[in-house]
């Protein structure tokens, strides 16, 4: 049992039966686990809305930013140049792995409270005719913000470029049509909307696109191409994969379905999402991003005062069997709440319940 109920990003609280399936120990190079891998592959196709055909499902060993790390350097030739698309810590980190691999590309930065406008993105394609690839955080959980892929990606297929979304933290509870888009590259973990543990990430990408692939990586471990093609033949994994971690993925897409797939899952998560801003705000807890912008995912609050003290607040509310997220901001004192995970809307009332008492006000 938790003692805990986990209110982040990734990881996340998971419910008793994911975790109980890591209690048993499996060999990498069984036939039963490598079909794992292969339900696995395949389920993550039919979550993305596309066909076997046109599309494939690569897991890869790490945490998320190993897997974008893994499409950056498998995906991007000493020739392309990549247009990140940032506001946020996480799309500044894409761009801190183009530099620190050597791929040409260039930025386009808007404040971490703004959501990307797709007319500046056209603007600069357009004056810049050497970017080959678009690269953007559907939800930046920085802030909380969920950005417009659906526009910018608009924009980009327009002028024929390729496009690589890191939807670390939206796919699988906000739904994304990964082939009416035409997304290249979707990226995300097993560790964040699918309620699995971390270990591992995966990418959704046009098969076509990543056949093209074969000897562009910088790296032996992060190399994506060889990754797939290993992985294809029968599920078995290039290097040691994280047996329990995988076991543990396979029970949450089953839990996911269960729940009613992508659209249950993010009905929950957006009932709880709005229960809370609505009541922290009567509380005098400014969000961050405004409601239009607004993720159902994690939500960033402003101190609602100048005496306000983040880590006793912390800790009070841990005690109440709540974690909580500190800000991840540059201008502005603020922290975070995630209701992702199996976290549900009378959580959520407990939680708004432990606050409330926290700062005085009458809980009716």
């Amino acid at each position: 049992m938790n003692r805990y109920k986990l209110l982040t990003p990734g990881p996340l609280t998971t419910t008793s039966t994911v975790r109980n399936v890591m209690n048993e120990d499996r060999c990498t190079w069984d036939d039963e686990y490598k079909e794992i891998t292969q339900i696995i592959r395949k389920q993550l196709l039919q979550i993305a809305g596309v066909s076997e055909e046109k599309y494939t499902a690569v897991l890869m060993q790490g945490s998320g930013s190993f897997v974008v790390e893994s499409v950056l350097t498998t995906a991007v030739r000493p020739s392309d140049k990549v247009l990140f698309i940032t506001n946020g810590a996480y799309g500044e980190r894409m761009v801190q792995m183009a530099t620190t691999i050597g791929l040409s590309h260039t930025q386009y930065e808007t404040p971490y409270g703004e959501a990307v406008d797709a007319a500046d993105i056209a603007a600069i394609l357009q004056q810049d005719s050497a970017i080959t690839h678009v690269a953007m955080v559907h939800c930046e959980t920085t802030t909380g913000i969920l950005n417009p892929i659906e526009a910018v990606i608009a924009v980009a297929k327009q002028q024929n470029k390729q496009v690589i979304i890191d939807a670390m933290s939206s796919f699988g509870g906000v739904p994304i049509d990964v082939s009416a888009l035409q997304i290249d590259y979707l990226v995300s973990s097993a560790n964040k909307c699918i309620q699995g543990v971390p270990g591992f990430g995966f990418v959704i990408a046009n098969t076509e696109r990543l056949a093209a692939c074969k000897g562009v990586a910088r790296s032996v471990s992060l190399d994506l191409y060889d990754q797939w093609q290993a992985m294809k033949v029968d599920g078995k994994w290039r290097f040691t994969s994280p047996t329990h971690v995988v076991a543990a993925f396979a029970q949450a897409l089953i839990e996911l379905q269960q729940e009613g797939g992508v659209a249950a899952r993010y009905k929950r998560y957006a009932a709880s999402n709005s229960y809370l801003r609505k009541e922290m705000q009567a509380m005098g807890f400014e969000p961050y991003i405004d409601e239009a912008h607004q993720s159902p995912i994690i939500t960033s609050y402003f101190y609602p005062n100048e005496g306000f003290e983040f880590t006793a607040f912390y800790e009070a509310i841990k005690q109440k069997g709540f974690v909580l997220y500190p800000g991840k901001l540059t201008d502005a004192d603020t922290f975070r709440i995630g209701n992702i995970g199996d976290i549900h809307l009378a959580d959520i009332q407990q939680l708004v319940i432990a606050i409330k008492e926290y700062m005085g006000v009458e809980v009716s």
